[in-house]
């Protein structure tokens, strides 16, 4: 089902990168000609606490960067959101519209009976994988976790090419890289550091398109069709 807005909730713990997450989505989506933001909300900024990020997409001008509380979409980046409650909002898919979608980094079915009665009614689709382990198989680390959420994110909603996400994480981790005009040692330095966050990137690339497909083949089996229009036409600067 298409809508003019996709607002997205991604509930988290500190460190699995969601705050990152959302800003790639946000940008990558910016890339493809949609309007988008993205927001995050703290609360114990700590190792293993939940957090919670937030993201919207849509064809028009987006002035809302509150927190998502009707989402279109869940990213549940840790089973512990649903197995020890650790989630801002409490069950983790409160509030979630009719045709959504859920996305849990778990390869086991976490959800009780009820849960699953509950968002069958809603027509609501959830695909479980374990995406830290496709980070850890594909990019050598669970830092990449969030590339293969984001990219799964971004196959089953049908909204997004790939270049765009390649942008968007381009965007992300290579801005702060500029010539120095300075010393060579200084140059030097910069260039190997420069190296070593491409080869993250090439990584992170890689992990998030595997996901992608992943997620696109699920999608099309699901009949899930694509969340948004195609975005509205950009006016060409003269």
């Amino acid at each position: 089902m298409q809508r003019n807005l996709v607002s997205i909730r991604m509930p988290a713990l500190g460190g699995q990168g969601a705050v990152t997450a959302a800003h790639i989505i946000a940008t990558a989506a910016d890339y493809e000609g949609y309007y988008a933001v993205s927001n995050p909300f703290f609360g114990a900024e700590k190792r293993m606490a939940p957090s919670e990020s937030y993201a919207r997409i849509g064809i028009e001008p987006i002035f809302d960067r509150g927190e998502v509380v009707y989402p279109d979409v869940i990213m549940v980046f840790h089973p512990q959101v649903i197995t020890m409650g650790k989630s801002y909002t409490m069950p983790f898919y409160s509030g979630i519209k009719k045709n959504g979608l859920i996305l849990i980094n778990s390869e086991e079915n976490l959800l009780s009976t009820e849960d699953a009665q509950f968002l069958d009614s809603l027509n609501v689709k959830v695909l479980s994988k374990d995406f830290t382990k496709f980070a850890l198989e594909i990019a050598g680390t669970e830092l990449a976790t969030n590339m293969a959420m984001l990219g799964a994110l971004f196959g089953a909603m049908g909204v997004v090419s790939k270049e765009s996400i390649e942008q968007g994480i381009k965007d992300r981790f290579l801005k702060k890289y500029v010539a120095s005009g300075g010393t060579a040692s200084l140059d030097s330095a910069i260039e190997r550091k420069f190296k070593k966050k491409l080869e993250l990137i090439e990584k992170n690339l890689a992990t998030a398109s595997a996901a992608y497909d992943l997620a696109r083949e699920w999608a099309i089996s699901q009949g899930l069709e694509p969340f948004l229009p195609p975005p509205p036409a950009q006016e060409k600067v003269a």
